[in-house]
């Protein structure tokens, strides 16, 4: 006895071809050595640093610690007030043993420039105007940075935020 086949409709068949072009071909796998290396995403730009992890925490909290001690130009130490650069010379140094640069210009070129993507707490926030360098702070995250702002004021936490910060967009250096 002979068996018949049913025909197949015009619309099965539609959906089996339609089917059929969403079965994956297979692709041929390609050895580790042939693979090229994938791209590092921004955000995990590896910037080396003389810091390690736990000496930036360290750095990053003492500097907060030092809120509210008087802004004074030329002054390095809690006791006789701080100018930036002189806030950012005695916490690298008390908090790292590192020496930094005593002048805000000599800071703008100390350690190794990093992307804003990459930026992380205790390195160096520069901030630049006119093609002057002019101010620097310490970096704490999350778009934060303690810093010595000016004459009549104290030692404190700003944001790059603000009104008067984000208009001079800043560059990174990391220690």
């Amino acid at each position: 006895m002979k068996r018949s086949v049913p025909p197949i409709s015009a619309y099965a068949l539609w959906v089996l071809l339609a089917l059929a072009g969403c079965s994956s071909v297979p692709v041929p796998v390609q050895s580790p050595a042939q693979a090229p290396p994938p791209a590092p995403a921004p955000f995990e730009v590896e910037i080396p640093s003389r810091l390690t992890l736990d000496q930036a925490n360290d750095v990053t909290l003492f500097a907060i610690s030092l809120a509210g001690t008087p802004y004074r130009w030329g002054g390095n130490t809690p006791e006789s007030g701080f100018d930036c650069s002189g806030l950012i010379g005695y916490v690298y140094k008390s908090h790292a043993g590192i020496a930094a640069p005593r002048t805000v210009a000599a800071l703008a070129d100390w350690g190794q420039p990093v992307p804003a993507t990459s930026a992380r707490t205790g390195d160096l926030v520069v901030f630049t105007q006119n093609g002057t360098v002019n101010h620097a702070g310490i970096y704490v995250g999350d778009g934060r940075f303690v810093q010595a702002p000016s004459k009549g004021g104290e030692v404190r936490l700003d944001s790059l935020k603000s009104k008067y910060w984000s208009k001079l967009p800043p560059s990174f250096r990391r220690p």
